[in-house]
């Protein structure tokens, strides 16, 4: 590495470690790259409109944002939870299976975790803390347990921007991405049971079995949508980013039309909502596309892989340590950046070792998506702390449960890569 990059190196993690933001603190580590190496210092403007404009499948990313706004808006919202409810209410501990079960289907519309802990978690961390029948803490840390499952189960932003690094298939990462996420919301209900059995929390209301049915037509619409998504890319119709515009706009019909509960007013605020959200997840992506512009010009990428491959380590080991180093920066990072910045790094190795793509795809997705959790940055903890108010050290005393356990699951995933790709290649992947 040249003294130029390691002087950009500490700049950014010292502006990072006194509060900058993440992007800027990168723009401003890469002009002074520029600088110090003698280069053109509008390299670093070229380098982020061409990765952002140059690149269709970002283009999913804003769409998937802005259908799970019209998602959350109204009465939609409402109309499946109520759905869950009905379905898994009736158990010792039933508002935290609907915690659960919640995440897993608006997973299949919003593809963040942000967007489905301060969307339907805020409000099922209400109906969960009503007259005390849970503690505050515990239906927040739930909650952002069950968010991880968010990215997961696709559509999943993350996976769209690791596409965007590996060049992967999006469609394959999606598919690969179902089965470990209903595994992981298995494990959150296993443990849920053994909690809640513990600590003796009340069964709540549970919905007649006769009311199930009139549940589950009124909320019927709008389960479709995972299914229009994942028919459209899987067969053959759309890509992946004109699925996510079929997303947006079918739920606004759900939203404005069938439902009647998005008014003009709202559709405007809504679109503002997620203009903002596209801008801050924009600016993240166009920095890091900056900073993996130094590390190319540096070919750390190949130098990491040498050193690697002489050590002369198993898949296995390799696959073990990779998720040791990246559970230990998401606990300091956020997502997109070590998405960007730090996978690019081991990519080659993996390969060279002749690691699946879409596998380790999915396998560091997860990893990154419990560094959201993990304290101390664990920038769900923060969301849920803004929107309910639950004090965040109570939130942190029940975490690390859930942490545990997810963990637990991510290695149970590194063991078994055909849990990953069994359903891909069930529909023709090859890899």
């Amino acid at each position: 590495m040249s003294m130029a990059f390691l002087i950009s190196l500490g700049g950014f993690l010292l502006l990072g470690a006194i509060g900058m933001p993440i992007a800027i603190a990168a723009f401003a580590a890469s002009i002074g790259y520029m600088f110090i190496s003698g280069q053109d210092v509008g390299l670093v403007a070229e380098q982020a409109l061409n990765g952002l404009f140059n690149s269709y499948v970002l283009l999913a990313v804003p769409l998937f944002i802005l259908a799970a706004n019209f998602m959350n808006a109204g009465t939609i919202s409402d109309r499946l939870l109520t759905f869950c409810i009905a379905i898994v209410g009736r158990f010792r501990g039933g508002l935290a299976h609907v915690n659960v079960l919640a995440s897993v289907i608006f997973s299949g519309m919003s593809g963040s975790a942000i967007a489905d802990a301060a969307g339907i978690g805020r409000v099922i961390i209400d109906l969960m803390t009503r007259n005390n029948r849970y503690p505050g803490g515990y239906a927040a840390a739930l909650t952002a347990a069950s968010s991880v499952i968010g990215p997961i189960i696709p559509p999943s932003i993350p996976m769209i921007l690791y596409a965007l690094i590996s060049g992967s298939s999006i469609g394959y990462l999606f598919l690969a991405g179902i089965v470990p996420g209903l595994f992981l919301a298995v494990v959150l209900m296993v443990v849920n049971v053994v909690v809640a059995h513990k600590r003796n929390f009340k069964r709540d209301d549970v919905v007649p079995l006769r009311e199930i049915p009139a549940v589950t037509m009124r909320a019927f619409p709008a389960l479709m949508l995972p299914v229009i998504l994942l028919y459209g890319i899987y067969g053959g119709i759309t890509t992946p980013t004109e699925a996510a515009a079929i997303a947006a706009v079918y739920a606004l019909i759900l939203a404005a039309l069938f439902y009647r509960s998005v008014s003009w007013k709202d559709f405007y605020h809504l679109v503002l909502d997620g203009a903002r959200s596209t801008s801050v997840v924009g600016l993240i992506i166009a920095s890091a596309l900056v900073l993996n512009y130094l590390v190319a010009s540096e070919n750390l990428p190949a130098l990491v892989a040498d050193e690697l491959a002489a050590i002369n380590m198993s898949p296995l080991i390799f696959m073990l340590v990779i998720n040791v180093i990246i559970l230990l920066l998401g606990c300091l990072f956020d997502a997109t950046t070590l998405l960007l910045i730090v996978v690019p790094l081991f990519l080659p190795t993996a390969e060279h070792l002749g690691i699946d793509l879409v596998y380790f795809g999915v396998v560091i997705t997860i990893n990154i998506m419990i560094g959201l959790i993990t304290p101390p940055y664990g920038i769900l903890l923060f969301v849920l702390n803004g929107v309910t108010g639950i004090p965040l050290r109570d939130i942190i005393r029940e975490i690390w449960v859930f942490v545990g356990v997810l963990i637990g699951a991510l290695i149970v995933l590194v063991l078994v890569p055909e849990m990953v790709l069994w359903l891909p290649r069930l529909f023709g992947y090859t890899g």
